[in-house]
């Protein structure tokens, strides 16, 4: 890697010439905005965004995320072309971007709107009520080429969210993409699972279904004609996915090197045990 934000994998850095890469990737990765450290980089295959670890951080985020690109991959999604690489001590999640595309001269930029853009809402507290899978699925059957494959996608990545506890999946974190003439949904991104205390109930940010964003089978189910799903389809989706994710996230993990500390602080995350019940009233604050 060296200054400019290129990253040159066949390039070999002493100790300190790292650290100090390290040092102003991290200082540069401030300026994208989001929770994250990151930048855009550029290699011989195209640009990424490159997402660094944070010091307060309570396990490897950048292989956590990962493994669930790699683990949405296993249960039939599209996501996001991914991969880790390690700079002296510390690792960096590159994700490429799929919306430019590398030519012989520059890039082609792709047209794309956010998922927030779509609901036609804020990234703000006051318009949460605008936050839904439900809503944003008929604005995808609206302008997509292919509605019925991408609303499948769609239900695929809310139910995968809901079984990682994802709860994180905001309406920036979804996207349509036109690479030339047609709208299509863009592939997965931003997928990370979240253990909470809770085993009864966990809420997605965006709502999926009749009991809001309750995170749960059922709920996920209650909608699923929204999506162009036959009943007894969605429900082999939603069986099937769950267990996947439950019998597997634990070794893809562990294929793409996130320690055996990490995967134990992660586990409640997966197809936690409220996923199966019916209804769970939610708790008011006051």
């Amino acid at each position: 890697m060296r200054q400019g934000g290129i990253i040159a994998p066949a390039l070999t850095l002493s100790a300190d010439a790292e650290k100090t890469q390290i040092e102003e990737l991290l200082l540069v990765g401030t300026a994208m905005g989001g929770a994250r450290p990151k930048a855009v980089v550029e290699d011989s295959d195209g640009l990424w965004i490159a997402k660094l670890n944070r010091p307060d951080d309570k396990w490897n985020n950048a292989r956590t995320e990962h493994a669930m690109l790699t683990l949405a991959r296993a249960c039939g999604g599209t996501t996001a072309e991914s991969r880790i690489v390690t700079i002296g001590d510390r690792d960096i999640l590159l994700v490429k971007r799929f919306d430019r595309e590398k030519t012989s001269a520059s890039y082609l930029r792709a047209r794309m709107v956010s998922g927030l853009t779509l609901l036609r809402t804020e990234d703000s507290h006051q318009s949460r009520g605008k936050w839904s899978n439900v809503l944003l699925v008929e604005e995808l059957r609206r302008v997509s080429a292919d509605p019925k494959k991408d609303a499948a996608e769609l239900f695929r990545r809310m139910c995968f969210n809901a079984l990682i506890s994802n709860t994180d999946d905001h309406p920036r974190n979804h996207a349509v993409i036109a690479k030339e003439r047609d709208w299509r949904l863009s592939p997965a991104f931003d997928l990370t699972p979240m253990p909470h205390v809770s085993l009864e109930r966990r809420d997605l940010a965006l709502i999926c279904g009749d009991d809001g964003r309750f995170a749960s089978a059922k709920n996920l189910l209650s909608q699923s004609a929204r999506f162009l799903l036959p009943n007894d389809e969605a429900k082999s989706i939603v069986a099937t996915m769950k267990d996947r994710v439950k019998t597997s996230w634990y070794d893809v993990a562990r294929s793409v090197g996130v320690s055996e500390k990490d995967c134990g602080r992660v586990s409640g995350a997966f197809a936690y045990p409220g996923f199966d019940l019916d209804h769970v009233e939610p708790v008011e604050i006051t």
